[in-house]
């Protein structure tokens, strides 16, 4: 059973554009959908990590605004912070899964029990994971990987019950 997602940021849980105003502020566009997505895997027993290689203020606001509480922005060796959680956290790799989209994911997506990564990836990546979301990054793919996840771990019914009554 799936019961951590580390995901990517660039390219992930945004289409990967980076837009900077005039003041050199950064802005990236989030899904709102996988906002929801991961708020019903929280109340569900996910936990999700961040591990992205660019350091980011905007992705730490995101991610407070989620709840989620492990964030690694500009990070180089993704793998590496990866080992140094299983240790501090007691993750098994069988029981965690990582999207990314490109080649600094690559040690990680190799790692974890479950590997995913979105529709626009790169071939290169594409051929080394075990799902493939139909929808581009930024476009609620991450929103789709948490679905397939709830429904191997046998939750999805019940949330889908849970809008129902």
């Amino acid at each position: 059973m799936i019961n951590v997602l580390i995901m990517d940021v660039d390219g992930v849980l945004t289409d990967g554009g980076i837009i900077y105003d005039e003041n050199g502020h950064e802005t990236k566009r989030f899904d709102v959908k996988d906002g929801l997505g991961i708020k019903l895997g929280q109340k569900f027993g996910l936990e999700f990590i961040i591990i992205s290689g660019r350091k980011s203020i905007v992705t730490e606001l995101r991610a407070k605004e989620l709840g989620i509480k492990r964030v690694f922005t500009g990070v180089k060796d993704k793998l590496k912070c990866y080992e140094e959680l299983k240790a501090e956290l007691g993750i098994s790799d069988e029981n965690a899964a990582y999207i990314g989209d490109d080649l600094n994911d690559l040690a990680l997506l190799a790692k974890v029990g479950f590997s995913a990564t979105v529709a626009d990836a790169f071939d290169c990546i594409k051929e080394r994971v075990d799902f493939i979301t139909s929808r581009k990054g930024g476009n609620a793919a991450v929103r789709e990987l948490i679905e397939e996840i709830l429904r191997r771990n046998g939750k999805w019914e019940d949330i889908q019950n849970s809008f129902c009554s």
